[in-house]
């Protein structure tokens, strides 16, 4: 007899919420963050895409947003996922995020992509209204390895 069986409870899941400038120096930052965080973690996201993902939401909200009040960082690993959230104080929802393309970005253009590659690779995406702005996110699909 291998004695009574016991229920474990899910895996809590894990967040940092993190203020970064409104410059293009929180780029490197968040994919940092994204980086260490699923290392530290030994989370089965995938990394690369991960960081990708969260440089273009960072660098879109940098972009099409003015002032200078930060973007907060959200980032989550949940036992079903990793999930990345960018705050910033624009209340604009983001263009053609959650609606299907309907014309290709141009190959020889440097921007235009950055949402077509989220939502092409991301398991879910959107974005929602919050007190100071919006927040955009992306999932990935993955779980926690056994330690």
């Amino acid at each position: 007899m291998n004695g009574p069986a016991v229920h474990e409870p899910p895996a809590a899941s894990t967040s940092w919420r993190v203020a970064l400038p409104h410059t293009s120096a929180a780029v490197p930052v968040a994919r940092a963050l994204v980086r260490t965080a699923l290392a530290e973690r030994e989370h089965s996201a995938d990394s690369d895409t991960a960081e990708l993902l969260t440089a273009e939401l960072v660098a879109n909200a940098v972009e099409h947003t003015s002032g200078s009040t930060p973007i907060e960082l959200v980032v989550r690993l949940l036992p079903t996922g990793f999930h990345v959230e960018v705050h910033d104080a624009d209340p604009a929802p983001p263009r053609d995020l959650t609606r299907p393309v309907l014309e290709a970005p141009d190959p020889w253009q440097e921007h235009g992509r950055g949402l077509l590659l989220i939502r092409a690779l991301s398991s879910s995406c959107g974005h929602r209204a919050t007190a100071s702005g919006k927040a955009v996110w992306f999932r990935l699909p993955g779980q926690r390895r056994p330690a």
